[in-house]
């Protein structure tokens, strides 16, 4: 088992250096089912912030982020003895805070369009200050043609190329297949290529 401080190792799991991190969630996961508090509490460091990412970009309110985070860790303790510890513990805390977040804004704005004035990808990365005006301007223009994607193709980029979940993962949060996913992120990556492309196509070969 990990000692107590074991969280402090894990520190990006949308890194290629995931995997040890990946076996310390499902330790943690199967001694919380267990009703283990400090394994309780070493998934709630290791987790909170990447869902508090996701709950921002849903309701666009950190303060509304944080309380359905909260209340998220606190339904998946409360039903610890419901979960399956063979699964993902990740996929199911992101599906937990997502379908919460949305039960936020149900009587609200139509789901569309709030994800779509509220998805900023510059959130989940770190700023370029040495890049170039023109990397700057591409930049703006790729959120901008991410924010016009299609809903569920602009959620499964979201959970794969910014919170790094794998195509099963996703596949569960978004409650659809794994193929799905991977026809909702092909689609994507295909419109965003050739947004691209029509901004600045292939020069001519010489001669």
């Amino acid at each position: 088992m990990p000692p107590a401080s074991s969280h402090a190792r894990v520190r990006s799991f949308a890194s290629p250096e995931g995997n040890e991190a990946a076996e310390f969630l499902s330790v943690w996961f199967r001694r919380v089912v267990g009703s283990d508090e400090s394994a309780f509490e070493s998934l709630f460091r290791a987790l909170h912030d990447d869902l508090l990412s996701h709950a921002v970009r849903i309701l666009g309110d950190a303060a509304a982020a944080r309380d359905v985070v909260q209340d998220a860790f606190v339904k998946f303790w409360e039903r610890r003895r419901e979960h399956d510890p063979t699964g993902s513990v990740r996929a199911l805390l992101h599906r937990t805070v997502r379908n919460l977040a949305l039960n936020q804004i149900r009587d609200g704005r139509r789901r569309d369009e709030l994800l779509a004035e509220n998805f900023d990808p510059s959130r989940s990365r770190p700023p370029e200050p040495d890049a170039s005006l023109a990397g700057r301007e591409l930049e703006s223009r790729i959120q901008g043609w991410i924010s016009e994607l299609p809903d569920r193709q602009r959620e499964a980029l979201t959970l794969s190329r910014f919170q790094g979940l794998s195509h099963e993962e996703i596949a569960r949060v978004m409650e659809v297949t794994p193929r799905t996913v991977n026809n909702h992120l092909v689609r994507a990556l295909r419109t965003l290529r050739d947004r691209i492309d029509a901004q600045d196509p292939p020069r001519p070969p010489n001669g």
